[in-house]
């Protein structure tokens, strides 16, 4: 038989998995694999047992977030010889599975697994680290992960995002040079910038949707200019919302390598989790590296 190995996050999103937990193992079952189930005990343990047990099965299927399957992306790069991922969404948000169709529904998502395809998708180089979606540095990222689950459990993810903007008393500007594809650039005072391969940011279905391929090479990248108050801020969010992005605050372009070059510290996330701090990062599209199954 076939063998899989699961690695599940029991305690993401509202720690729904063991409702379905016995369906979920019966699906991969009748589907041909042998399968070895392993509940996370430590926060990199996804990553650790990729690393050192991936070799032994033909696909590692993961459950959680999107900080879980990012973990798994992460490991599955450094590994020789790359399984396919199956993804099974339990997190708050899961921009990927929305963005690439992934069902909420676990033991749908299940059935994708073993009877979906292969899709091999782009993923994103950061210092020494990967990214599934998104590398981010300035206001509302420090909010994904400082912000307790249960906190994101009530007030759904973006909602929280957008009460901690309300509440700042002053815009936080970053003095930022960005460097991209043969030679172009653009500096400013930036409030935000992402490296986004994603049609979801943050809950967010709409945001920078627009010409969006998983697997052309290239990343989305936003930089949104410092405004002027809190409340053109808030004007600027909503018409974000519905991806109307006004072009003297929002540069969008594509690229697939791109430098961040700052006079002081940025924060950054790293598919919602922290990434660290740098005055200086370049970010690289790896295309088509890794293989996701998706339904047919």
């Amino acid at each position: 038989m076939k063998k899989l190995l699961f690695i599940y996050n029991e305690s993401a999103g509202k720690s729904t998995i063991d409702q379905d937990l016995c369906e979920i193992i019966s699906i991969f079952t009748k589907g041909g694999y042998l399968v070895t189930a392993y509940p996370t005990q430590t926060p990199t343990d996804t990553a650790d047992m990729i690393k050192e047990y991936s070799e032994k099965y033909d696909i590692i299927t993961v459950s959680g977030g999107d900080g879980t399957l990012s973990q798994a992306c992460s490991a599955m790069m450094t590994v020789e010889n790359k399984k396919p991922i199956g993804y099974i969404p339990a997190g708050t948000t899961n921009d990927f599975a929305t963005s690439f169709g992934i069902s909420k529904i676990m033991t749908e998502s299940a059935k994708s697994v073993v009877d979906g395809r292969i899709f091999n998708f782009d993923v994103g180089s950061f210092k020494d680290e990967y990214f599934c979606y998104v590398a981010a540095f300035g206001a509302f990222t420090e909010v994904t992960y400082e912000t307790p689950q249960n906190i994101k459990n009530i007030l759904g993810h973006f909602a929280y995002v957008l009460k901690g903007i309300s509440s700042l008393q002053n815009i936080q500007s970053y003095d930022v040079t960005v460097e991209y594809d043969d030679g172009q650039s653009v500096s400013g005072e930036f409030l935000f910038g992402a490296v986004t391969n994603s049609l979801s940011l943050g809950g967010m279905k709409n945001f920078i949707s627009q010409g969006v391929v998983f697997d052309d090479g290239l990343f989305e990248v936003l930089l949104i200019k410092t405004p002027n108050n809190i409340a053109e801020l808030q004007k600027l969010l909503s018409k974000a919302l519905v991806n109307n992005l006004d072009s003297k605050y929002f540069i969008t372009f594509k690229a697939s390598k791109v430098r961040f070059i700052s006079q002081n510290e940025l924060s950054w996330t790293i598919d919602g989790e922290n990434g660290g701090t740098s005055t200086d990062v370049t970010i690289l599209n790896n295309q088509k590296s890794l293989g996701i199954m998706l339904p047919k």
